[in-house]
């Protein structure tokens, strides 16, 4: 290209003005040809798939095979390679994503959000938010696993009517909507997922295909297409009543405060809870300090603090908390408690245990493993479920579900481990050969307060948080 000479004396007009549109259309075929083949579409939108190659995308994990055919991207599983991802190389903080999809072979899958891949972090693995593709009986399409971390943040199990959202062996549309610390997915315009958390808030978006564990599972498919991305102007949709898992301590979210959830710890004092049998919280023993209420260990081994309890009295309801043990730790949480003179001074009740299994000699008394972790103390085991338990020191996010017809439910990191009902024979044939046959009716306080136990073990609660299903006068 020749540039035209300028001074400040003489110059050819036309050449200067040839010189400048010649210029201006280098530079925007450069823009056009350059960035990660994405396209923008009225309203900030960005094509993130141009339909025609890979451009813009990178596999990282296992080699399972991409290609593009027909506008979609194909993924082809392979055997003997862990989880594959065809991962955007750019990344993303608040985004609104609509993508379809297509599973013709009811292999696993999954769509990455916020998601990384750190060369500290287990040798690069993928990791983060996952709207998770099950075409198995299952169902949990619509739901958020944490990949390589916490693993499920949200099974459809909190959300059952979600579960018929998949159209099977169809093209279905999936939207996620990452706006600050709030987490929605929706399959089909149906809601199935939503998550408060703040761990990640900005990462890229991937595809997988799962690993498979037999050779005849290696050629299948899965598919996607018309896959665009929102990043202004960003519209949520409006709020729903579906269950919020919110891994944001001690907060409530908007949408929980619409379902009917308030704390019932707030994260700073001991207002609304005390000693049993008392007017006010235990002298010592119980600290809170950065948003954790922590039981510390006493100083000798016969000694302890003593338990905390409501102030208030509860029927049905839906209580949420996370626990954190330390090594060799026992505790509980007890619901329908009573106190009551003929108890001999205790406050009794029902029990969410919360032990460490491996290290506690109570795991193995009892009657099969009904003293384990989220059992019904010493009358009905946990479902053992070997991804279901956090390890020590970290975080477990609990739940406890007292219906109104006296249906009860224990969850442990989103697992239903416990299931019974209050009342029917068999309840009464386990109080009859447990500790609690002494007890007169046993559990079946119409009313009852909820008790943080002192074991003599250190133990941290946190983000304390309930549903009335039955306000009582």
């Amino acid at each position: 290209m020749t540039v035209p000479i300028i001074n400040s004396c003489r110059f050819d007009k036309s050449v200067l003005i040839a010189f400048m549109k010649r210029s201006l259309l280098i530079l925007f075929l450069f823009i056009s040809l350059s960035g990660i083949g994405q396209s923008k579409k009225p309203g900030g939108a960005i094509q993130l798939f141009n339909g025609k190659d890979l451009k813009g995308w990178k596999v990282l994990g296992g080699k399972a095979k991409y290609e593009v055919k027909n506008g979609e991207i194909i993924g082809t599983t392979v055997s003997n390679e862990p989880n594959s991802f065809l991962v955007t190389e750019e990344t993303f903080g608040d985004f609104i994503l609509s993508l379809e999809f297509k599973n013709e072979s009811a292999i696993n899958s999954g769509i990455q959000f916020r998601s990384e891949s750190k060369p500290d972090y287990q040798n690069g693995r993928v990791h983060g938010y996952q709207l998770e593709i099950d075409p198995s009986p299952r169902a949990w399409t619509g739901g958020i696993y944490d990949e390589a971390r916490r693993l499920w943040l949200y099974p459809l199990e909190y959300n059952l009517a979600a579960k018929k959202a998949l159209k099977p062996t169809d093209w279905n549309t999936a939207r996620i909507e990452c706006i600050g610390s709030t987490l929605r997915v929706f399959i089909n315009g149906v809601p199935t997922a939503h998550v408060v958390d703040d761990m990640t808030l900005k990462g890229f978006i991937a595809l997988q295909v799962h690993s498979i564990g037999k050779p005849e599972d290696a050629g299948k498919q899965v598919r996607w297409r018309n896959i665009t991305l929102q990043t202004q102007n960003l519209k949520p949709t409006p709020s729903d009543d579906i269950f919020v898992v919110n891994l944001v301590p001690n907060t409530v979210s908007d949408q929980e405060k619409k379902n009917g959830v308030s704390l019932l710890w707030d994260g700073k004092t001991l207002e609304g809870w005390r000693a049993p049998y008392s007017d006010k919280a235990p002298d010592q023993g119980w600290v809170i300090k950065d948003g954790t209420l922590t039981v510390m260990k006493p100083s000798s081994a016969d000694a302890k603090h003593g338990d905390l309890v409501t102030q208030k009295e509860f029927n049905s309801f839906d209580l949420q908390f996370e626990f954190r043990l330390t090594e060799g730790a026992n505790s509980g949480v007890k619901y329908a408690v009573v106190e009551s003179e003929k108890f001999k001074g205790s406050a009794i009740g029902l029990e969410y245990q919360i032990l460490d299994d491996e290290r506690h000699p109570d795991a193995r008394q009892g009657v099969v493993g009904n003293r384990m972790q989220a059992s019904l103390y010493d009358l009905i085991p946990a479902l053992q479920i070997a991804r279901g338990q956090h390890k020590v020191g970290e975080w477990n996010w609990a739940r406890i579900i007292v219906f109104p017809d006296n249906r009860v439910e224990h969850w442990l990191n989103g697992y239903k481990v416990v299931e019974y009902q209050r009342g029917t024979p068999i309840y009464d044939a386990l109080v009859a050969r447990s500790k609690y046959a002494e007890y007169e009716k046993f559990g079946m306080a119409e009313k009852g307060r909820i008790l943080l136990q002192d074991h003599g073990n250190e133990v941290s609660f946190r983000s304390i948080k309930i549903k009335e299903l039955t306000v009582l006068p």
